[in-house]
């Protein structure tokens, strides 16, 4: 069973959760990425709420800007430190230390950074397709394919970028699955839940719910230089900045168009204890397209010792 429910933070965000399983067990928190929502974990989180699989309690907040959480008008509100700001008030409210963080695309760049800066947040990190800050910008920064890769970045900020998604009943946003996988999963059912995150509050225009989701591209650096911005080419971060000393499971999909191999090269650099796995055949929406094989390899990466 997922319950869903409104926890205000101290710093007046208020961020609507999915949960399963009892509180005061360990818990396991999960942080979702664009366009998506909470909803995608809810095979994980009943899964890990088993006692069989843990007992465990299993949270997954909808980013701030996403679902019913707080969405600032502010394009600087979706700065980094807000983000991982909001996600250790969340996890205060959790009981103060989770067992695992896991999280995919947009949910790895904060979870990359919560666990740089307040590794006593966590037992354990886990991402799914989510690029490690120092490995993105090198190849940000050096690769033609990835600059071509992630050219997507610079139309999600464009001011319009909202209203260009909306277009078509979102003809753009079920391309993002269907160009990058297949995706079969991608039953009307699944549009529906979508749909509902996508068009925002009742009353509004079609892409009010994507606002907040944009501006997390507008407010980033970190995306493909061009003649008029330089953009991950402009960013230089220190190496204090971009180490994990936390034991790591990297789960990464082959065959994600936006996020190619070459990211988890040279990981090793940054994360002192690392468990990768390469997973063929698979693409960025893994979550949604293997969500078994997920669950089997992160049960293994709680038991280990």
């Amino acid at each position: 069973m997922i319950d869903t429910y409104l926890q205000e933070l101290p710093h007046g965000i208020t961020l609507s959760c999915r949960a399963s399983g009892e509180r005061g067990r360990p818990v396991l928190m999960f942080l979702h990425g664009f366009p998506e929502a909470a909803f995608v974990w809810d095979e994980l989180l009943a899964h890990f709420a088993r006692p069989e699989n843990g007992g465990y309690r299993c949270v997954a907040p909808n980013l701030r800007g996403f679902e019913r959480s707080s969405s600032p008008a502010e394009v600087s509100a979706y700065r980094a430190r807000h983000l991982v700001q909001d996600i250790s008030a969340l996890i205060a409210a959790e009981g103060g230390r989770l067992e695992c963080l896991v999280a995919h695309d947009w949910g790895g760049a904060v979870a990359w950074n919560l666990a740089n800066q307040q590794p006593r947040l966590m037992r354990r990190l886990a991402i799914v397709n989510s690029p490690h800050p120092g490995t993105f910008l090198r190849e940000l920064r050096d690769s033609p394919q990835q600059q071509q890769a992630s050219a997507y970045m610079n139309f999600l900020i464009r001011p319009d970028a909202e209203r260009l998604l909306a277009e078509d009943d979102y003809r753009r946003l079920w391309a993002f699955f269907t160009n990058w996988g297949g995706a079969i999963w991608l039953t009307e059912a699944v549009k529906e839940q979508y749909r509902g995150v996508w068009n925002g509050p009742a009353g509004g225009a079609p892409g009010a719910g994507l606002v907040g989701g944009c501006n997390y591209y507008r407010a980033s650096p970190v995306r493909p230089p061009t003649a008029e911005d330089p953009g991950a080419a402009g960013v230089t971060l220190p190496r204090e900045m971009l180490t994990v000393s936390l034991p790591t499971l990297v789960l990464w999909a082959m065959e994600d168009v936006a996020l190619p191999p070459a990211l988890v090269d040279g990981l090793e650099e940054y994360v002192a204890d690392l468990t990768l796995e390469r997973v063929p055949g698979a693409t960025h929406w893994i979550v949604h397209e293997q969500a078994g094989f997920v669950a089997e390899r992160l049960k293994a990466f709680l038991l280990r010792t």
